[in-house]
């Protein structure tokens, strides 16, 4: 029987107060705080921290697939699963596969991954889900919606729950939409959407899949849902007869937001946070139609929560206290460019993006098997016993790192002034050169503590850039 073997989560450093975006527009305040993606994040990158954290101590030559699942890939033709594959190091035979098109996909692509898994094709297959929604300007979608990403590990050995049954129905429905031409997502009346869409969807799903396993909602332990705002939440749980302060431990519309497709399996990861062995738990997802799983926690879960998960990243975060800096990282307004002029940026070239994946993607070096020295990126002569031809290779995506020096430069063009280059030395031996990313300036000094971090470069001629940045350690 498929089950999860690991899980891990991403959500933004970043932090937006309801009421500073109320306060820009004139509206009335709405509680809480919203996730924010930084300038150079996007749904692949978040995917891809949060498949990091799902991997701790895993050994990666075992992963046998990688499911991606977003309405907001940063590519309409060019499959992101093969991308995060690719800078994870999974087997080149790993099988990838991109899942879109609904707010359902990151459900769907789990139940993807638990058939091919209790088919035999592969041993486990990791999931990942992440969005990044754009709601209009001064609307309540801007307000409600964050950004955020979750990875469960599915397979069949060390499994820490078992996927005991699942229901499934579609359900056509103009509720909630993007078009090939939108950039926000649009919404129908909301009385329209939430009461012939999303309660009556999610009520008779739910309802269905513990009629099918014989269960009553008092049987169930913790209850993992989506939603687009607590109020709608709260309808769902109470017309199914659900304790919100028992069951349903809501940790997303509050500090996060509603994070699409990415919601469902947050909220699972954050149930598996506190859930002991031998309880159920309840995950359905809703998008023109509704997937519920019942999933049973076994004893290994008590030695599965050294990620850092919901809680962790939860606790390490900074405020935007300004709504027009949001503005600018989503290029939702034009602002006066640097004063400095901006570098020439190339189109980027595919041949030499293929040829670099190994050092440049997987942010691989080299290490001489002659006195073992670290060097980044890969040379012919090791720059401390000048031996030839002598290497291995030597990841650094993961070393412990500090800061040896840094310079901020204020005049250089960028979305979040200014860029902090930064020498960084890691643990063990090895330097690089790179931009630090989710800083705040005035704290940056020698000897920080440092860890590597999968970032957007840049965008030019249809093409994203991607390369890592170092950023201060996050608890």
């Amino acid at each position: 029987m498929a089950g999860i073997v690991a899980y891990g989560a991403y959500i933004p450093y970043f932090r937006l107060g309801r009421a500073e975006i109320a306060r820009a527009w004139g509206l009335s305040a709405s509680p809480g705080e919203r996730a924010v993606a930084n300038y150079d994040e996007d749904s692949l990158t978040m995917a891809m921290a949060a498949a990091r954290d799902c991997l701790k101590g895993i050994d990666r030559t075992s992963i046998g697939g990688l499911y991606f699942a977003s309405t907001t890939a940063p590519y309409k033709e060019k499959q992101s699963a093969a991308t995060i594959a690719a800078v994870l190091d999974l087997p080149p035979e790993a099988i990838t596969m991109d899942f879109s098109g609904s707010l359902r996909c990151g459900t769907s692509a789990l139940k993807a991954a638990a058939d091919a898994v209790d088919s035999g094709a592969t041993s486990n297959i990791l999931v990942c889900a992440a969005d990044m929604r754009l709601g209009y300007p001064s609307g309540s979608q801007e307000m409600a919606f964050g950004d955020g990403a979750a990875a469960v590990l599915v397979g069949r050995n060390q499994t820490i729950t078992d996927i005991k049954q699942f229901y499934t129905r579609y359900y056509e429905i103009q509720d909630n939409w993007r078009s090939d031409r939108d950039t926000f997502v649009r919404a129908a009346e909301d009385r329209f959407a939430m009461e012939e869409g999303y309660t009556d969807v999610m009520s008779e799903g739910i309802s269905a899949v513990l009629k099918k396993y014989k269960l009553t909602t008092k049987d169930i332990s913790h209850v993992a849902l989506n939603s687009p705002n607590l109020r709608q939440l709260r309808v769902v749980i109470q017309k199914l007869g659900f304790d919100e302060k028992k069951q349903v431990q809501d940790v997303l519309h509050p500090s996060v937001g509603d994070t699409g497709c990415a919601m469902p399996l947050m909220a699972l990861v954050a149930a598996l946070e506190k859930a002991r062995a031998g309880e159920k738990i309840l995950l359905a997802s809703y998008g023109n139609g509704c997937d519920a799983f019942i999933l049973e926690t076994k004893a290994k879960i008590a030695g599965a929560k050294d990620r850092r998960g919901v809680a962790r990243h939860l606790a390490a975060k900074s405020m935007i206290t300004n709504y027009n800096r949001y503005l600018k990282w989503r290029e939702l307004v034009t602002v006066q460019p640097a004063a400095r002029p901006p570098l020439e940026i190339r189109q980027p070239s595919p041949a030499a993006q293929w040829r670099e994946v190994p050092w440049e993607l997987r942010l691989t070096g080299t290490k001489c098997k002659q006195c073992g020295t670290p060097q980044y990126p890969p040379q012919r002569v090791c720059l401390n016993c000048r031996t030839k031809d002598k290497f291995e290779p030597y990841s650094f995506a993961d070393r412990p790192a500090k800061v040896f020096s840094f310079s901020h430069d204020y005049v250089m063009q960028t979305a979040d002034p200014p860029v902090t280059v930064t020498i960084v030395d890691f643990e063990g031996g090895g330097r690089l050169m790179c931009d630090m990313t989710d800083r705040d300036p005035a704290a940056v000094k020698v000897g920080m503590p440092l860890e590597m971090t999968f970032r957007r470069l840049y965008y030019v001629g249809g093409i994203y850039n991607y390369w890592w940045k170092c950023q201060p350690v996050r608890c």
